[in-house]
């Protein structure tokens, strides 16, 4: 699928002027600067729903870790005394 894009004269330039310092193609330029971009805001997007299905279901059922618990837990990872994540409790 082609798609045409309309850029001000000043970006146009800005981009030219970085693919020729990177030895790029401004069209891949441009092209891994978009899915960069789609990479970054799908997993916004992932983060969010998550973040909303954790609060639906501290919703319904209370269970819940508090940050110094998790704090605690996650200073043990990567050390010799790592343990197994906390049960979570109401």
């Amino acid at each position: 699928m082609a798609t045409s894009l309309k850029i001000d004269d000043d970006l146009e330039d800005r981009v030219q002027q970085l693919a020729v310092s990177r030895q790029q193609s401004t069209q891949g330029l441009m092209r891994e600067a978009i899915e960069q971009y789609v990479e970054r805001e799908e997993a916004r997007e992932n983060f969010k729903q998550e973040a909303l299905a954790s609060w639906e279901d501290y919703k319904e059922t209370g269970l819940h870790l508090t940050g110094d618990e998790l704090r605690a837990w996650m200073k043990t990872w990567g050390t010799e005394a790592e343990t197994e994540a906390p049960e979570c409790h109401k």
